[in-house]
């Protein structure tokens, strides 16, 4: 599976370039892209860099990243498909090829045991890969006592992807100003969870859409022959749709992990199957973070207190002479909502139409693999100068975004301010009016 990355990169530079590749055609190419937000993080063929603008240095670095890759961290994703297989096997209701399938799990399974939800070595590589590259990218940054802000949530795989990353910072820089935290007093932008929007995200008639668009992909009446001897006797206790669901996130999780070489679970799906799952996935995170109007179109918004932050910790470090770099560690569930609301590459696009998603290209895949981050990148040309520009990375690749300039990829850092402060002010504004109508 490793062995096919190089592709994957390829074709996912293709999409960031006009999404040239039809997504099955990416799937059958390589199945990774299909696992979404369990993908490994695509750390080669990455794209050079656009020079600078004349004159400008860069001086500031504000990131948000995902941990790198890690053990499934819900149990129930293994406990679904596992006592089914179980419970058949009593039975003897298994083929030889779901006896198989059944040894299979146990091995995952055992691996998988007291390491739930923990970062594993790939995890802490992604990191240090993705901390030396911003160095070698941006020396300026990081030239002398520069400082280094780090915050990690409080969960163990963020902190340790925090210390993946500073470590090989130290090391390349014994004179930087380090320092790290991961405390709750962090979590209200870090790792906020709107319980509101959250509660939203299947609200309106977003559910039922959802239903409508995945019941043609949901089932798989070969697997269940495949697996089972008598398809029809084991149905009292084995739900296809789960089975189907579960099954293939067990296979595709692995490239994580040390077993990434054990990809029998995934060889029992098609490619049209394997695609079918991304399909689901992909609109499913959709109306649960993107801005779709069938709940409303505010998902996003979830992370308005991040993106004043970004934008607050921005005007604080102008103001500072030495470079310096921020860094923040948590979760694919802050990171896709983000890039929605700033709209890069387009992922503000809204739709009631869930046949559309894929078509216009909003692929989490291409947002949040293990290890994503956004990286703003700040140039002057120096403390005195008021023409910030900047330009945002998504996943090492520059982006777009919906406001206008004269120096792309580069923006101007008073349009960003003024654009997206408005935009949330927007938003509170809306907020308070629909709580005093309640």
């Amino acid at each position: 599976m490793r062995n096919s990355l190089l592709i994957l990169c390829l074709l996912w530079l293709s999409i960031v370039c006009g999404q040239a590749q039809p997504a099955f055609d990416i799937i059958k190419a390589n199945r990774d892209f299909a696992a979404s937000n369990y993908s490994i993080y695509p750390d080669t063929a990455l794209p050079a860099l656009t020079p600078a603008p004349e004159g400008k240095v860069p001086f500031y670095i504000s990131h948000y990243g995902r941990h790198g890759s890690r053990y499934v961290a819900n149990r129930k994703a293994f406990d679904i498909p596992y006592h089914m297989f179980c419970k058949a096997d009593s039975m003897n209701e298994l083929t030889e090829v779901g006896k198989k399938a059944l040894s299979v799990m146990r091995v995952i399974f055992a691996d998988t045991e007291k390491h739930w939800g923990d970062l594993t070595s790939f995890g802490q590589k992604q990191h240090r890969g993705i901390a030396r590259r911003m160095m070698e990218n941006f020396p300026e940054v990081f030239e002398g006592p520069a400082i280094v802000d780090a915050r990690s949530t409080v969960v163990p795989r963020c902190i340790l992807s925090m210390g993946a990353a500073l470590n090989v910072m130290t090391m390349a820089n014994p004179e930087l100003r380090i320092s790290m935290k991961a405390s709750q007093e962090d979590m209200w932008y870090m790792n906020h969870q709107d319980p509101v929007l959250r509660k939203n995200g299947m609200g309106g008639s977003a559910n039922n859409a959802y239903e409508e668009y995945i019941s043609s992909r949901k089932h798989n009446k070969r697997l269940m022959q495949l697996l089972f001897v008598h398809p029809d006797s084991v149905r009292g206790f084995v739900n296809d749709v789960w089975l189907n669901y579960y099954l293939i996130k067990m296979g595709l999780f692995q490239s994580n992990t040390h077993l990434y070489k054990e990809t029998y679970l995934s060889e029992l799906f098609t490619d049209r199957e394997i695609y079918r799952f991304w399909q689901c996935e992909n609109v499913w995170w959709y109306l649960m973070h993107g801005p779709c109007p069938l709940n409303g179109g505010h998902q996003p918004y979830t992370q308005r207190y991040l993106l004043r932050q970004i934008i607050s910790d921005a005007e604080d470090h102008f103001k500072m002479e030495r470079p310096g770099v921020q860094l923040r560690f948590g979760h694919e569930t802050i990171l896709l909502p983000l890039t929605c609301l700033i709209g890069i590459n387009g992922f503000d696009f809204a739709t009631s139409d869930l046949e559309e998603v894929e078509k216009k290209g909003w692929w989490v895949s291409n947002v949040v693999p293990m290890g994503s981050n956004l990286q703003f990148i700040f140039y002057r040309k120096d403390i005195h100068d008021e023409d910030v520009l900047f330009k945002v990375l998504l996943n090492e690749k520059e982006t777009t975004l919906p406001i206008p300039t004269d120096v792309a990829p580069y923006y101007h850092w008073k349009d960003f301010r003024t654009h997206y402060l408005k935009k949330l002010d927007d938003y509170e504004q809306l907020r308070k009016a629909a709580a005093e109508k309640r």
